[in-house]
């Protein structure tokens, strides 16, 4: 079976063929790093490695590709309150992403640009359309004719007429239409600029991933991904600005993962319901807050709550224990047993049935549910009083297999003793420096390790609870 993959701009699954056979070009919307990213920003993060874990698996070279926007208005804002520069703030928070992300499982990209190194990039892209008559320059604005990219909301199927009812020119804009969208912005005094033909300033958000897609991955790529919020107008205007300068297709197919809700309501900066990842993972398992991003499908709401993650943690443990227990089990299996054959054949039925799943637009919740049935036999087959050492390997492995796919572990974390003890000093450390937070952080990380900690008047003792 080949994999089929639900593509935005037709609204239905289409079989994948990449341009080039056996290879892979993907573009990933990236955050942009004014703060710690939300459970928002982990969804795509989580989800799109998890394509790409199985794309490599089918056997495709995959080059993946994921953005920071690092110099925007909320940068330039949250500079002026925290007394800082643009690009230490920027610097911080990409540390902090790969952090967070890493905890969650995702492997980096094989390149993350950023806005600021790739100025010249965005430059020569934003004067290439100005030559092509695509954008025209405004008193040191520049901006994109919408009107002239004639299939402009081909992605979010709405029209040029409909586009236009309620739209209007923000005070301070210098664009002759109001459908028109900001390529480059003249700098205001005292904020972060570079020089340009039209003057100081910075980019537009929209230009960034255009100018970056065509530099890493070439004028076509495969699959361009991000969160639903993010269809309309940003990867619309991705689509106009690219296809306009080169005249092929920017992506062949788009991919949006669904929003999150939190306790039932959408999650929303200004409803101030947001959860912050860095939080999240202090006080329980990353390897949970993943299982639970991919046990529903990915194009559809999903909704958090303290309550719902508890039940995630329930259920994945029930995962980790016939895990352990197979690993338990296998150095009492004996010789050959009669059933070899069928319990064989059954791991691999499930092996096909995952894969089948995956195939069709990646449905993580439906593989999760074979992961289950993989379980439930595996109880099973230990319940038998004569068990071979072979078909328990066959499950150990299988089961392996198909969690790395999903970005997983049933293994249990343990930390070596010199190991626990580098972390007290260095959570001593951070109480002398008054960093309670950290102290916090490293305490909370030991006790989810069952590392329980004791301070005493003669220092600080731990015991494995």
């Amino acid at each position: 079976m080949t994999i089929k993959i639900y593509n935005t701009v037709s609204r239905q699954k289409e079989e994948f063929i990449p341009i080039e056979e056996g290879k892979v070009k993907m573009y990933v919307c990236g955050p942009t790093v004014y703060n710690y990213i939300h459970i928002g920003n982990a969804r795509p993060a989580i989800v799109f490695d998890t394509v790409r874990n199985y794309l490599k698996f089918s056997g495709y070279d995959v080059k993946f590709v994921s953005n920071f926007t690092d110099v925007d208005d909320k940068l330039i804002k949250a500079a002026k309150e925290l007394g800082e520069d643009v690009p230490t703030i920027a610097e911080r928070f990409i540390n902090a992403y790969f952090e967070d992300v890493t905890a969650l499982g995702c492997k980096k990209a094989d390149k993350h640009p950023t806005v600021m190194e790739n100025m010249d990039t965005i430059i020569d892209f934003v004067s290439a359309l100005i030559e092509k008559g695509y954008a025209y320059e405004s008193e040191g604005d520049v901006y994109f004719r919408t009107r002239k990219f004639d299939t402009y909301g081909k992605l979010s199927h709405q029209s040029i007429d409909e586009l236009r009812i309620g739209s209007r020119i923000e005070v301070g804009e210098r664009k002759q239409d109001a459908l028109d969208f900001a390529l480059w912005k003249t700098a205001k005094e005292g904020e972060i600029s570079w020089e340009s033909p039209w003057g100081n300033g910075r980019p537009g958000w929209h230009i960034e991933c255009s100018a970056m897609a065509q530099k890493y991955l070439g004028d076509t790529i495969d699959i361009h991904a991000g969160g639903q919020d993010l269809a309309f107008p940003h990867h619309e205007n991705e689509i106009a600005q690219s296809e306009a300068l080169t005249g092929k297709t920017f992506a062949k197919y788009w991919m949006h993962n669904g929003y999150i809700n939190i306790d039932n309501e959408k999650m929303s900066k200004s409803l101030g319901n947001f959860v912050l990842v860095h939080d999240i993972i202090q006080h329980h398992d990353p390897q949970v807050l993943r299982f639970f991003m991919l046990s529903v499908h990915y194009r559809h709401p999903i909704n958090y709550s303290e309550e719902v993650l508890e039940k995630t943690k329930a259920a994945f443990d029930r995962l980790k224990t016939s895990f352990q227990n197979l690993k338990h089990r296998l150095d009492s299996s004996a010789g050959l047993a009669d059933s070899n054959d069928l319990w064989l054949k059954k791991i691999s039925e499930l092996h096909d049935e995952f894969t089948r799943e995956m195939d069709d637009d990646f449905n993580t919740a439906n593989a999760i549910s074979v992961l289950f049935e993989l379980s439930k036999q595996a109880n099973y087959y230990m319940m038998e009083k004569n068990t071979d050492q072979h078909v328990i390997e066959k499950f150990i492995e299988e089961f392996k297999l198909l969690t790395s796919i999903l970005g997983l572990t049933l293994e249990e974390e343990t930390l070596l003793d010199e190991e626990i003890e580098a972390l007290i000093q260095q959570r001593i450390q951070a109480r002398k420096d008054r960093n309670f937070k950290l102290s916090d952080d490293i305490r909370d990380r030991l006790k989810h390790l069952n590392i329980i900690l004791e301070d005493t008047p003669q220092g600080t003792r731990w015991k494995r609870g």
